[in-house]
């Protein structure tokens, strides 16, 4: 994924963990996060809604590979600009990430 934004003129930066994520803190030159929904320490939509409960205001496009009603409201709920299924196209995907960057839902 990284080499495929890179190629499409995005910089993109890779956590290991949810938890890594949120100890980032700082956001301020983010237009996107990309979440898997099923990540190794935690679910990526609790890491998406702590997010925005700290006030991190980033467009969210929410990946899976195991699909579920419940997944997929859960994720439209937290107002996601998108949610891909694995396996999905390099297109689907960089045109999710430039919505996202143009804030466009």
């Amino acid at each position: 994924m990284k080499r495929l934004l890179r190629e499409h003129g995005f910089s993109a930066k890779l956590f290991e963990s949810g938890n890594a994520l949120l100890d980032h803190g700082d956001f301020s030159n983010a237009s996107c996060l990309v979440l898997d929904i099923n990540l190794n320490d935690c679910s990526g939509i609790a890491v998406g809604q702590q997010l925005a409960a700290q006030g991190v205001k980033v467009a969210v496009v929410y990946i899976t590979g195991n699909d579920s009603s419940l997944n997929r409201s859960a994720a439209i709920r937290s107002g996601c600009i998108a949610y891909l299924t694995k396996p999905f196209s390099a297109e689907s995907f960089i045109e999710s990430i430039e919505r996202a960057c143009a804030g466009v839902a």
